[in-house]
């Protein structure tokens, strides 16, 4: 027996198959779409976080505007109502709950 005959006994194809070439294609494309997802999951909160902590860095150099809201413990119920088109900036209008105005109105 020759050694070519005990070869061809042991793995007889020796041929190239395009459904094997396919499906390397496919593993190929898996494997770096698989390591793309995993670098957007990762890099993508650790980008977020440096653009903000560098806007709110930026924020106190005047480019915002840092307005406040909130309330205070009072059971009486109004509205703060002020315009650029008052002709004063300091200008304020208050309306009560029960529709009374009083101020810059």
């Amino acid at each position: 027996m020759s050694l070519d005959k005990e070869w061809d006994s042991i793995r007889p194809d020796r041929s190239f198959r395009a459904a094997d070439a396919g499906m390397g294609i496919l593993r190929i494309t898996l494997l770096f779409g698989s390591a793309a997802v995993a670098l957007a999951l990762i890099a993508v909160p650790m980008l977020d976080s440096h653009t903000r902590s560098q806007s709110n860095r930026d924020a106190f150099a005047g480019g915002l505007d840092t307005t406040s809201t909130g309330s205070i413990g009072s059971r009486t119920i109004y509205t703060l109502r002020r315009s650029v088109l008052q002709p004063s900036a300091s200008s304020v209008c208050v309306i009560h709950a029960d529709g009374r105005r009083s101020g810059d109105c």
